[in-house]
């Protein structure tokens, strides 16, 4: 995938799940099936979890100094997936800091408007990356451990999505409140 394509996906992905969310009325916002998070947390997690990226993407230097370069060459995007969803499997779950608090559904324009920004502030410094700086810079996740930056674009395409489909089958359960 060409940089600008990995520009272009993540943006989508990340859009079509921020809208799907917007949405939502309260109560489906709200909605928890199974002990698991709500929309508006799904949304918040997917927030948590860039902000440090769009912190680190700030300084290429940052990234040289505290996590280097790979010594291998960047996998896949199909590669990268499957790895997430093995790690998912074996009972991989979200580091403390990217767990979201319960959600007020109040907040979800203004966590839209928080997340759309912070995109494009990603893209934007994404974009100043070269291909070579892409394979080769490291970002540590905390479940895959150290991914090239053009990987961990590939995980947080993904990441978008795989939040967007947890929401919808959680919600599949939802039933409004009679009144």
């Amino acid at each position: 995938m060409t940089k600008q394509e990995l520009i272009t996906k993540f943006h989508q992905n990340h859009q079509e799940f921020t809208d799907y969310v917007t949405a939502l009325t309260e109560d489906q916002c709200s909605y928890s099936r199974n002990e698991k998070w709500t929309p508006g947390q799904q949304l918040n997690h997917v927030y948590l979890c860039l902000k440090p990226i769009a912190q680190a993407l700030a300084s290429k230097d940052f990234i040289l100094q505290k996590f280097g370069k790979i010594d291998r060459p960047s996998l896949s995007y199909d590669a990268v997936i499957e790895n997430y969803k093995m790690a998912l499997a074996k009972g991989g779950k979200a580091p403390e800091r990217f767990v979201p608090e319960k959600f007020d559904p109040d907040y979800k324009a203004e966590l839209s408007a928080q997340l759309t920004a912070l995109l494009q502030t990603i893209e934007q410094l994404l974009d100043q990356y070269t291909d070579e700086e892409l394979d080769h810079l490291v970002l540590p996740h905390p479940l895959l451990g150290n991914l090239t930056i053009r990987e961990m674009f590939y995980l947080m395409t993904y990441h978008a999505t795989h939040h967007l489909r947890q929401t919808e089958l959680n919600l599949k359960g939802y039933l409004p409140i009679a009144e």
